[in-house]
C-alpha cells in the first residue's frame, strides 16, 4: 500500500519547516494542498522541484478530490497532503481523505511540525496542564454563546481561531458566558508583527471593539479557576 504523508507547513516564518518535510515534498509525485500559490512559495524559498502533479484540496472539492487521491494511492504512488500553513486536519482541510486512508488500509505517516494551536497556547502563558482547541466558533452572537456555553464550568484553558473581523465581538460573548477570565489575543504569530494582547477579558473588549484587525488571530482563554478571574464591577457579588 502507498502512503499518504501529513505535512505541517510553516504559520508564517518560511524558517518553520522541518528538514524531514523538505526531504518528503522533494520526493513525492504527487502533491495535495489548498492553494497552490501559497504552496508554491515554500517549494521556491527551499529550492524543492515541484511534484509532477499537483491536486488543489480545499474546503470546496474535498469529496471529489478526495476520490481522486485514494485512486492514486491504490495505485501505489505516495501522495504529500499538506495545507496553506500548520498541520492538515487541524481546522483545515483532511480529516475526510484520513479517515478514507484508514477504510482503506492505506499507511499515514504524520511530519509534525509548526502549529497555531500550540504557539498561541504557550504565548499566552496560561495553564498548559489541559486544554481544549475548539476551532473556529460561529458567526452569530447567540450560536456563539451556546457554543462556548459547555465550556463555562471547565478547568481546561480554552483555545479558538477567530476571523480577524469579528473578535470584538467574539470577546464579548466570551465575557458574558464565562466572565471576566484572563485571555490573550494573538495576532500574527511567527510573522514579523507578531503580538500578544494578555489581560483580563474586560480590558481586552475596548481594544477590540471596533474595526478589522489586521492578520490572522487565535484566542486563548483561561479555564474556569478562581486564579484565572479578574475583579469585575459588573460581576454579582
Amino acid at each position: 500500500m502507498a502512503t499518504l504523508y501529513v505535512v505541517a507547513t510553516p504559520i508564517g516564518n518560511m524558517e518553520d519547516i522541518t528538514h524531514r518535510a523538505v526531504r518528503v515534498l522533494g520526493e513525492v509525485t504527487v502533491l495535495a494542498c489548498e492553494d497552490s500559490r501559497m504552496t508554491r512559495k515554500l517549494f521556491a524559498r527551499y529550492e524543492i522541484p515541484l511534484p509532477r502533479t499537483i491536486i488543489a484540496y480545499h474546503e470546496h472539492n474535498e469529496v471529489h478530490a478526495g476520490k481522486r487521491l485514494l485512486g492514486l494511492l491504490d495505485d501505489g504512488v505516495d501522495v504529500a497532503l499538506c495545507s496553506d500553513g500548520g498541520c492538515p486536519g487541524i481546522s483545515d482541510p483532511g480529516y475526510r481523505i484520513l479517515d478514507a486512508c484508514h477504510e482503506a488500509g492505506h499507511s499515514i505517516g504524520v511530519l509534525p511540525g509548526a502549529s497555531a494551536v500550540h504557539t498561541a497556547l504557550l504565548a499566552s502563558g496560561l495553564s498548559t496542564s489541559s486544554y481544549l482547541f475548539k476551532g473556529f466558533p460561529p458567526r452569530k452572537s447567540g450560536q456563539r454563546q451556546r457554543f462556548l456555553e459547555p465550556e463555562k464550568d471547565l478547568p481546561h484553558t480554552l483555545i479558538f481561531f477567530e476571523s480577524p473581523y469579528r473578535v470584538g465581538a467574539f470577546l464579548k460573548d466570551a465575557r458574558v458566558v464565562l466572565g471576566n477570565r484572563i485571555a490573550a489575543v494573538c495576532i500574527e504569530l511567527t510573522k514579523r508583527f507578531e503580538r500578544v494582547h494578555r489581560a483580563p477579558l474586560d480590558e481586552l473588549i475596548p481594544i477590540f471593539a471596533e474595526g478589522k484587525v489586521k492578520g490572522e488571530v487565535s484566542i486563548v482563554i483561561a479555564g474556569n479557576h478562581p486564579k484565572f478571574y479578574a475583579p469585575s464591577d459588573n460581576d454579582e457579588e
